[in-house]
């Protein structure tokens, strides 16, 4: 009866190292196919992408310059302060009034001044011209929605037609904040006929229609 038994226990080990052996040879085939397809692929793939590259235009390596071709400026020298820098025709009041670059006393005294700290006219963004309204602007109260305004400066001449009208207080700064697109805001003191420091602004809103620059 022993004998018999170590004799079953014999084969069992045997038949368990056969299996085992079974196992682990066939795991080593299995890992070293994947390994040997794995490193086939990935050799093909670089192969591939060296050719790809090999045959690429020159142009493809290049940086990829922005489409939107950029604007030119308009003003190859900008105004200096004091200077006379164009003019403003109204044309519904048959009137050219000067513009000088800054909004001192010194600048309103000659004629319309423009905003130092906005841009100039017929550029992107909010072009700002003040005057008085006992010089001037006196008649600017008849301008109003749909009437043209133009300024002829060294760049060109810019057209503007008003889209609003506000009367805002005297410390409103609303006037010069930045705008999406070319708009000209012109501004003189209000009402027209106050005597003394008038408590309000007239306010005429413009967006550019059409431009003529200069060659």
């Amino acid at each position: 009866m022993r004998r018999e038994k170590k004799r079953a226990k014999g084969g069992k080990r045997l038949a368990l190292l056969f299996i085992s052996g079974a196992l682990i040879a066939g795991g080593l085939w299995f890992s070293t196919t994947n390994v040997y397809k794995f490193a086939k692929g990935y050799l093909m793939f670089k192969v591939e992408k060296s050719q790809r590259e090999e045959f690429k235009p020159a142009s493809a390596y290049e940086k990829k310059e922005d489409s939107k071709p950029k604007e030119k400026e308009l003003y190859a020298v900008r105004p200096k302060k004091g200077e006379d820098m164009g003019e403003l025709y109204i044309p519904k009041l048959n009137a050219t009034l000067p513009i000088y670059h800054g909004t001192d006393e010194d600048e309103l005294e000659k004629g319309v001044g423009h905003y130092a700290n906005s841009v100039l006219p017929g550029e992107e963004d909010n072009s700002v011209l003040s005057g008085h309204r006992d010089t001037v602007f006196r008649k600017l109260g008849e301008i109003g929605k749909r009437d043209v305004l133009t300024v002829r400066t060294s760049a060109g001449e810019f057209t503007y037609k008003v889209k609003r009208v506000r009367i805002v207080d005297a410390d409103d700064r609303t006037v010069i904040v930045p705008k999406p697109k070319a708009t000209l805001t012109v501004t003189t003191c209000y009402p027209f006929n106050f005597i003394g420091d008038a408590p309000q602004r007239y306010i005429l809103e413009a967006f550019l229609v059409d431009q003529k620059l200069n060659p």
